[in-house]
């Protein structure tokens, strides 16, 4: 399953967006630190189902009317102050939790309510485009200590006459979730000596820069649009980084307005629907919240999770049923299952995703919307729908 950290310094909202992406209850305060182990949950990104190119819906759990939702891991760590990378606030234990992370969304005030500790202030009072660039800085840093902690194992095992910078430093990062691949593409935008011994602090730097962005991206929730002056989420959307106009606690408040009948909504909608059963103060607050909602195109807090996924890491959404005429498992349930793979990704891969017995006695595969099969080398689609023809 794929992992989506929620990063940030302390009070930008950080909890708030885990508790309305899982319902999961968990501490929210207007204090720093409100987390302290990390938590860690079941959320969803959004796409449309394919079930919606046949004449009826699928019957799978996480469809609802054609908006098909698939699993991914939500991790709510505790917020990042200056200086993390050197152990201050909690930064040793933050960072550490990161490196599970694929991808990373980080949270911040949009409305300048919190300074860069996350102590409370006066609305605009902080500049939230200072806080756009602090995580990554946080994270460069403390990679980038890490490499220079263990340099000496690699000038020492540039002497070997079968020493490959590649596969030592592919070694030496693989825990930060680097694969040799990753460190080969690097090496290929870095310039750099030759000999590990005459590598300067600029080039670890420059190696940990590169490593961060290729293994933890990050796409930017602008949290608190609700309150934020509409001066300072018009700034952070001219930056040249994806940002998303987000409200947690607008989307917390629908996902429970929701689930008691209240009003007609599911998660990345851009609008929703106000039901009878509503009191006047709270027809006043939905209607306000459906006002913030039509002018930044929904809560943000889905589309974080989307781009995130589909953005960034480029990955897809396929389906493998049993039954290509009928698009079911050998139950008869239609489009039972949604795998999430990186953009390249063939039947074969998808096998493997499915079992990795499945992927080792693999035969060939169907499109089973067209009902023809498709080559091994066959890139997959989003939405591809693919029967697998297995000896297991």
């Amino acid at each position: 399953m794929l992992s989506i950290a929620l990063a940030g310094k302390p009070n930008a909202g950080k909890s708030t967006v885990y508790t309305a992406a899982t319902m999961a209850e968990v501490d929210v305060a207007n204090y720093p630190f409100t987390t302290i182990d990390a938590n860690r949950g079941v959320s969803y990104v959004r796409t449309e189902c394919p079930c919606l190119e046949r004449e009826e819906r699928c019957n799978a759990d996480n469809c609802e009317g054609g908006k098909r939702y698939v699993p991914i891991e939500l991790l709510d760590v505790a917020g990042l102050v200056p200086g993390a990378h050197e152990g201050k606030g909690l930064g040793n234990q933050f960072l550490d939790e990161l490196t599970n992370a694929d991808v990373i969304v980080n949270v911040i005030d949009a409305s300048g309510g919190t300074n860069e500790k996350g102590e409370p202030v006066d609305i605009g009072e902080h500049d939230p485009l200072e806080d756009i660039d602090f995580v990554e800085e946080e994270m460069d840093l403390w990679l980038a200590g890490i490499v220079e902690d263990n340099w000496e194992s690699v000038e020492r095992k540039s002497r070997s006459p079968d020493f490959d910078i590649d596969e030592v430093l592919a070694d030496m990062l693989s825990g930060f979730g680097a694969s040799p691949t990753q460190i080969a593409k690097v090496l290929r935008e870095l310039e750099y000596p030759d000999d590990p011994i005459q590598w300067e602090d600029d080039h670890r730097e420059e190696l940990a820069r590169l490593v961060r962005e290729r293994t933890k991206p990050i796409v930017v929730a602008a949290n608190k649009i609700d309150v934020a002056p509409h001066e300072n989420v018009e700034k952070l959307l001219e930056l040249d980084k994806p940002v998303i106009p987000t409200t947690a606690e607008g989307e917390l408040a629908l996902r429970r307005a929701a689930d008691n009948d209240l009003v007609d909504y599911d998660p990345g909608d851009e609008r929703l629907e106000i039901g009878d059963g509503v009191s006047d103060a709270q027809r006043e607050a939905l209607e306000g919240l459906a006002e913030t909602m039509a002018e930044w195109d929904g809560t943000g807090v889905q589309s974080a999770l989307n781009y995130a996924v589909y953005e960034l890491l480029e990955y897809l959404t396929a389906y493998p049923v049993e039954d290509a005429a009928k698009w079911s498992d050998g139950s008869g349930n239609v489009l039972p299952d949604a795998f999430l793979l990186p953009d390249g990704s063939t039947p074969v891969d998808l096998a493997y995703a499915v079992h990795s017995d499945i992927g080792d006695g693999y035969l060939h595969a169907v499109d089973a919307k067209s009902s023809r099969e498709v080559s091994d080398e066959y890139e997959l689609e989003e939405g591809d729908v693919i029967k697998i023809v297995s000896t297991n």
